[in-house]
């Protein structure tokens, strides 16, 4: 098949590999059987952004932007102007003439923001007098604005206009930011999280901090909605906590822990650094009900409304996870610093591999807290009842690279981006293989009219 053209690859970090991991050739649930391999960046690619329904920008270290046709894999437009890295992108949409367009925001190191138009390749604006590098980019639709993070929280509106902004005295800047309601914001900040309000006032526009969710004991990677009512975030040491949206307080508290092997008390300073590296959360995401979390080199699936995990595993890539997603029926997918992609199904059997004694949490437990306390000691647990199995469906080989991140296009297919300096589009075999014979019978027909 395609997708093994490439050949194999050997694991970035140093992980242990198990041999359960490794699904061979034949991967009867796995669709995407193509590959088409992009080539336009000369440096790492960090981000892809899904425009239309056809087309995508994807953007990285080399500091361009281009922009793709997701069906073709042609490269429809360079966009160049930024000197440095790209640091954050989003999509942001506009009214023109009566219809609704999508442009670009661009952040890079060179400490510029960019307005693009993918249409036509141009840069409608551009700042570039920024006291440091953005983060993260939040569009708030509702509103009217946007807002970008670093040292800085700026708030600008539709026309590139600063309304007003903080600057941070310390050197965490914003590294995440989501919206909540009634003008909300919640922002990543180091070891805490900040809630900021907008004060509107006509066309006037002012940024406060409201409080300081000083919860975590460590560095937060991730922070993302679930809902209306509720969003997370993850931290460096395992710290999983679920906010109330509105008055902030904790909902539900994990702390995933990896055991002590016994007999190993030796190498316990040895140990320390990996094992923290090895339990850090570098990624959500959500539809709502379930979180994906990755966890080092492994998968944490939980379960929301019901307060408790669904499936883990703990080895579900060679080495750290960088991105997760899930999808339809039981269905999720994660990309790796070992060049992976992989593909899982939860489904209603026990896990022989990884039964739920072999200790992947330290602690199970709900409960909420006022004030920052210790993080609690780990204990095993016996069972996890509902523990449900997440086995792997399919693994796709294509990138000699970390993946960084992918992005679903539904059945038009996959697109991921990677520190090869590639982009891989990879595409369902047997519809392509359809589309493929309906041209050829509708290019007969007509030959055969001519």
């Amino acid at each position: 098949m395609l997708r093994w053209i490439l050949g194999g690859r050997e694991a970035q970090g140093t992980v242990e590999k198990s041999a359960a991991l490794f699904i061979g050739e034949e991967q009867p649930k796995n669709c995407f059987t193509e590959m088409q391999v992009l080539k336009g960046h000369f440096d790492i690619v960090r981000f892809l952004v899904q425009i239309d329904d056809l087309r995508f920008a994807s953007a990285g270290d080399d500091g361009l932007v281009l922009i793709w046709n997701v069906e073709t894999g042609e490269c429809l437009l360079e966009l160049r102007g930024h000197t440095q890295q790209i640091t954050a992108m989003t999509s942001y949409t506009f009214i023109r003439g009566g219809t609704a367009h999508t442009a670009l925001i661009t952040a890079s190191s060179d400490r510029t923001l960019s307005l693009w138009d993918p249409d036509s390749g141009n840069r409608v604006q551009n700042i570039s007098d920024l006291q440091s590098s953005v983060k993260c980019l939040l569009v708030l639709d509702r509103l009217n604005v946007w807002l970008s993070g670093g040292n800085e929280l700026c708030v600008w509106n539709r026309d590139f206009e600063l309304q007003c902004k903080m600057v941070h005295h310390s050197d965490a800047g914003i590294s995440a930011m989501v919206e909540l309601p009634k003008n909300f914001i919640a922002a990543a900040m180091d070891k805490e999280i900040v809630i900021f309000k907008l004060n509107m006032s006509g066309s006037d526009i002012a940024v406060m901090a409201m409080r300081h969710l000083a919860d975590h004991h460590d560095t937060i990677h991730s922070l993302i909605n679930i809902n209306d009512g509720l969003f997370a975030s993850g931290s460096h040491i395992g710290e999983l906590i679920i906010w109330d949206s509105v008055d902030w307080t904790i909902q539900a508290y994990e702390l995933i822990l990896w055991e002590e092997p016994a007999g190993e008390s030796q190498s316990e300073v040895r140990l320390t650094h990996q094992k923290q590296i090895e339990r850090s959360i570098q990624h959500m995401s959500s539809d709502g009900e379930f979180i994906v979390a990755a966890v080092g080199s492994g998968l944490f699936v939980y379960n929301v409304p019901m307060k408790s995990v669904v499936a883990y595993r703990k080895m579900a890539h060679d080495s750290n996870v960088l991105h997760t997603m899930l999808q339809e029926d039981g269905h999720l997918m994660s990309c790796s610093e070992d060049g992976s992609v992989r593909m899982w199904e939860l489904q209603d059997l026990p896990l022989p591999a990884e039964p739920a004694s072999s200790g992947f949490f330290g602690m199970f437990g709900t409960f909420g807290r006022s004030s920052k306390q210790s993080c609690p000691p780990a204990k095993k647990i016996p069972e996890v009842p509902g523990l449900r199995s997440l086995e792997l469906t399919g693994d796709l080989i294509g990138h000699s690279g970390a993946v960084q991140m992918f992005l679903s296009f539904k059945e038009k297919g996959l697109v991921t981006c990677s520190t090869d300096h590639l982009l891989i589009v990879w595409k369902d075999g047997e519809l392509q293989s359809q589309l493929r014979s309906l041209a050829v019978f509708q290019k007969l027909e007509e030959n055969q009219e001519l």
